[in-house]
């Protein structure tokens, strides 16, 4: 199905219908994709951040499938609606955590993004006892872009990096007031969190690379003999 939009006319199945016909056709085809078996269907604007880090767009209940294959522990939601009932019942089904951090979504000049809530959001995402997480606002561009902007700060990314990834998710929408939020974050109270995590390597390589808290128990089971 490709939407013409100068033309105003829809394309489906090799024919041509009026726009009239549009939203029709579009109820026809999302009827199929639903009883379509065993297809996955990312969220908007999904990707992956870091090893157990995901972000998206608002996931709705067509996606749930493929956030099955995720096995989320936690959800850290940027906006300050309330929740929907049909996702709320998702994350009880699946035993996942909800940290909510109702954040304005207003566009600029007037927008401020409140530093502390995005502070504590860093404290959820960089727990790695909450991982695997997804991070999501609605579109997945503007807050989700944001926070992940700060956590890049504090991995010590250089700006034009942290910019470029920014840009690379809101596309033409990028909001100057985001990125001169993120250039003037100051992660350095978030420091002492990073120090509490020690990095433990199992085997060879970054990808085996393990994220511990002191208390947690870094013995390994023992071998037991045959």
């Amino acid at each position: 199905m490709v939407l013409l939009s100068s033309s105003k006319e829809l394309e489906v199945g090799g024919g041509m219908v009026m726009e009239n016909e549009a939203d029709e056709a579009e109820e026809t085809v999302d009827i199929q994709v639903e009883e379509e078996e065993g297809l996955l269907v990312p969220p908007s604007n999904f990707s992956m951040v870091e090893r157990g880090i995901y972000r998206s767009g608002f996931p709705n209940q067509s996606n749930f499938g493929f956030l099955e294959t995720l096995n989320l522990r936690t959800i850290i939601y940027l906006c300050p609606e309330p929740y929907p009932e049909v996702n709320s019942e998702f994350l009880r089904s699946h035993n996942i955590k909800l940290f909510q951090f109702g954040i304005d979504g207003s566009k600029e000049p007037f927008v401020t993004i409140p530093k502390d809530a995005i502070s504590e959001a860093l404290r959820v995402l960089i727990d790695v006892r909450n991982h695997p997480v997804l991070i999501h606002c609605k579109r997945g561009k503007h807050r989700t872009g944001s926070l992940v902007g700060c956590l890049r700060k504090l991995q010590n990314w250089c700006l034009s990096s942290v910019f470029e990834e920014y840009q690379r998710f809101a596309s033409v929408k990028a909001r100057v007031s985001d990125m001169k939020f993120i250039e003037m974050f100051d992660v350095s109270s978030l420091r002492h969190c990073l120090y509490s995590i020690i990095y433990r390597y199992q085997g060879y390589g970054i990808h085996n690379r393990r994220l511990v808290y002191p208390k947690e128990n870094l013995q390994k089971p023992p071998i037991n003999s045959i």
